[in-house]
């Protein structure tokens, strides 16, 4: 099972970070990725927001429910045992932090997860891989940009990295270009005014877009 979620992550490539979406519109914002092309989403732990915990775990099951066979769920800010449980409990696929924490890892792996952290170094990228990382998470990338991701992968190209923050349509192509596997991408895509307003045909659109630049 593990290893086919792998595969269809580096075939979709694209993540989409979701923060504080819950109930049917997350599930409709499930369906309107998917219409543009988007197959993979992270649903994300507050973590300053500890009584929302259920409501994450909720979400991730729900789009897991309706949308099974077509988007593959994630939980993303699980830095804790507690939320990595949640996380797996509720059908998540994949485990994405914002960080290299040698436990999440190694119990994501006993889960038979994928295990995706974040690192910023060469030394926490290559000490995720070692403790089982699946993925790293080189994050936040747009601070250094592009020829960061390129110095950091000439030594350690045998570790697969994806880009993570300030990853946008415009920018995305770039990044792939320079050897990222995948691409976590929130921001302007879950566009809080849009699911508010009901314009979900806006996300479909712009999803699309970033497919279509993507290639």
């Amino acid at each position: 099972m593990k290893q086919d979620v792998i595969k269809k992550i580096n075939e979709n490539k694209i993540i989409v970070i979701v923060r504080g979406v819950f109930g049917e519109d997350c599930v409709k914002l499930a369906h309107a990725l998917y219409e543009g092309g988007i197959k993979m989403m992270e649903i994300t732990f507050d973590q300053s927001k500890p009584d929302e915990f259920n409501r994450t775990a909720e979400a991730i099951k729900a789009v897991k429910e309706e949308m099974e066979g077509k988007m593959m769920v994630g939980a993303g800010t699980v830095i804790s045992l507690e939320t990595l449980k949640m996380a797996k409990d509720a059908g998540a696929e994949y485990i994405i932090s914002p960080n290299t924490d040698e436990e999440i890892i190694k119990k994501t792996n006993e889960y038979g997860l994928v295990s995706i952290p974040g690192a910023l170094t060469p030394s926490e990228a290559v000490n995720a891989y070692k403790w089982g990382a699946d993925y790293v998470k080189l994050f936040p990338i747009s601070n250094l940009g592009v020829a960061y991701l390129k110095a950091v992968r000439a030594p350690l190209c045998h570790i697969p990295f994806m880009a993570v923050g300030g990853v946008s349509e415009k920018n995305i192509k770039e990044f792939m270009d320079a050897g990222a596997v995948g691409a976590g991408v929130g921001g302007n895509l879950v566009n809080k005014e849009w699911i508010k307003n009901g314009e979900f045909d806006k996300i479909t659109a712009l999803a699309a877009e970033f497919i279509k630049n993507m290639q």
